[in-house]
Order: structure tokens, then sequence, then C-alpha cells
């Protein structure tokens, strides 16, 4: 496969990233390289290694979000939806960033394999387009409990375009999720220079291939 086969472009929202691979077919398959380390470290301009990864397996409507993560154990995140479909937000929740409160919205599914990539303390949120639709995610540390923050992904104030046509389904701990105003009266919001500061910790410098 090509060095090439992998483009990584950032988005309008700095520390969002699209990966968007090129298929390679031969006589029985169509491969898509998903993931290159040092192409991402590259593009991204910071250290990302993966140390841990989940799968979420979801019905049509399902809305997931907005997580983020917050402190020193705040990760990086990868996202691909390897079946199905999937609508992915990512929401500016860092306290103090220029681009506080703003979002982009990409379009994912297993046909073409791209994948987005979400910096540490950028809110994350999908919504699943299909029944049976997983998506992957991909961290820089493992999920530790207590160091992430929850918003509405229905905030008003916020006005994701889901392009709901229907009630969507959320889980208890989503529906009851502050807004954006109220998590940040709560303190729970990340700060943007702690964030910006967690590109360049111990342990998290490149490997290399």
């Amino acid at each position: 496969m090509e060095v090439s086969s992998l483009e990584i472009s950032e988005l309008a929202l700095p520390g969002a990233f699209l990966l968007s691979p090129r298929a390679a077919q031969d006589e029985v398959v169509v491969r898509y390289e998903t993931f290159r380390q040092d192409d991402v470290e590259d593009a991204t301009g910071r250290p990302f290694a993966i140390r841990y990864s989940d799968l979420s397996a979801a019905r049509r409507l399902v809305l997931r979000g907005i997580h983020g993560t917050a402190g020193e154990s705040g990760r990086a995140r990868l996202f691909h939806c390897v079946r199905g479909s999937s609508l992915h937000v990512v929401v500016d929740l860092r306290v103090g960033s220029p681009d506080y409160g703003r979002h982009e919205m990409v379009w994912l599914d297993h046909r073409d394999a791209c994948g987005v990539f979400v910096s540490e303390g950028l809110g994350h949120a999908w919504l699943a387009l299909e029944d049976d639709t997983v998506i992957a995610c991909h961290s820089s540390l493992p999920d530790t409990p207590g160091t992430g923050y929850t918003v509405s992904a229905l905030d008003p104030a916020l006005a994701l375009p889901w392009g709901l046509t229907g009630e969507p389904l959320m889980s208890d701990e989503d529906l009851a999720a502050p807004t954006a105003a109220e998590a940040l009266a709560q303190g729970i919001l990340p700060a943007y220079e702690d964030c910006l500061a967690l590109h360049d910790r111990p342990g998290d410098e490149p490997t290399g291939t």
C-alpha cells in the first residue's frame, strides 16, 4: 500500500482532523489504511499513540454525547464507523479557546473508512443513522472514571445540526447532561491552555516506525 494512501486534513475547527484513506483493491478484497502513527503525528503536530480502544454498537437514532475529557488524564481520540453510518460532531468547549462554542460535523460510514481525530478537551457526539451501527474509539490513554465531562447534545445554544427525523434514543446520563452554559458555571469544562499542555506531556513522545 502506498505511503500516501492516508490523507489527513485539519477541519475548520482547530484540533479536529479528518482521516481519509484511499482504497487499494486486488482480486478478492478492498483494503483501507485507516491509521499510521507517523502520518497522524506529522499532520497534527503532536504525539499520538493508541493505548486503549473500544466499540459501541447502536441502532438508528441513538445519540451519544457530547462527551469530552479533562484534567491530566485527558485523552486524544480517534473515531471510525466500522459498520453502518453516523454523524459526528466535534465541539470546542475548552474554556478560553478563541473557538469556544464552534463545531464541525462529519459523516462517517464503513464504506469509505474515514475517521475523525479529536484533540484533548474537545467535545464529541455522534448519531447513528442505521441499525447495527458500530463506532470504534481509539484513545491515547485508557478511560479513567471522573476525568470526563458531558454536555447536552441538544443544547439549543449550541444548535448542533443533527437533522433529526424522529426522537433520539439517549442514555440517562446524556439526557440529564447540563447545557454548555450550565457546565461552564459548574466549572466542569477544561481550560484551553491546560488542554494544549497535554500535547507534550511526558510519556507521549512519538515512537516512530
